[in-house]
């Protein structure tokens, strides 16, 4: 047997679900009278899969805590219908949100994708900052035309549920509360600055405004415009916030032009 054939028949056997290996994958290997081919290949089969629920178990602590048991029996559900198809353990919970949403646990996949949020935040590349140093030496006349993008470790969630306060419970020891919904829909922040992960909630107002500058392409001055019909302190309370999203990092270069008008 070709090397490349027994690879591809060892990879099938890791995969499968059953710990018996077929007539040629057994044929292959050479026992001893403390531990037979049947015997080694179904400790290597076992190792390898608790391994693949370890990580798991590591990328969503607060999930693993609030199963208990019952994690490990999820995790390989998921590997069955989910097997991995990345040489990095980085990306096998990928598909894990999208796994419990169609079990129908709806709370627990909004947890799931807060998770995978702070994995996704800390693993993005760096973008090129906007500082306040270059709000500084901005020209005035360019303030009505800027506009801006987010930073690629940022990533938004809009929580129904108490994911937020059950991670922070869980990522502080002193336990996770049960799940319950919110009366209010809270827009969670989570993104990388430098080596460190953060996170924030915005409120509705300045959630609104960040999607509207940085994420649907207005700029400053449109910005000023749509706060203007419920603000009366419209420019101010945009610089704020603007002068806010760059000392967090939140923000990566100009992408507008000056403003010709």
């Amino acid at each position: 047997m070709r090397l490349s054939e027994w690879q591809r028949q060892m990879e099938a056997y890791l995969l499968d679900d059953r710990t018996e290996p077929n007539a040629a994958l057994r044929a292959s290997l050479v026992g001893s009278s403390a531990l037979s081919v049947d015997e080694g290949l179904a400790i290597y089969h076992n190792a390898y899969r608790a391994r693949l629920v370890q990580a798991l178990a590591e990328d969503y602590p607060a999930v693993s805590a609030r199963l208990g048991e019952a994690f490990e029996g999820m995790a390989r559900d998921y590997l069955r219908v989910c097997p991995s198809r990345h040489y990095s353990l980085r990306w096998l919970g990928e598909r894990l949100p999208a796994f419990i949403e169609q079990r129908g646990d709806q709370a627990l996949a909004e947890l799931v994708r807060l998770e995978w949020a702070f994995t996704l935040a800390f693993d993005a590349a760096q973008g090129e900052p906007l500082t306040l140093a270059d709000m500084a030496a901005m020209p005035a006349n360019d303030w009505p035309g800027l506009r801006v993008h987010l930073q690629p470790s940022v990533q938004w969630l809009g929580c129904r549920y108490n994911s937020v306060e059950a991670w922070r419970s869980h990522k502080e020891g002193s336990g996770l509360p049960g799940s319950r919904t919110l009366d209010e829909i809270n827009h969670c922040l989570i993104w990388r600055q430098g080596l460190i992960s953060r996170y924030r909630s915005l409120e509705e107002g300045e959630a609104e405004a960040l999607k509207g500058m940085a994420v649907d392409g207005l700029c400053f001055a449109e910005l000023c415009t749509v706060l203007s019909e419920r603000n009366e302190n419209a420019a101010l309370q945009a610089a704020v916030w603007l002068k806010r999203w760059v000392s967090e990092g939140l923000l990566a270069g100009i992408s507008g032009t000056t403003n010709d008008s």
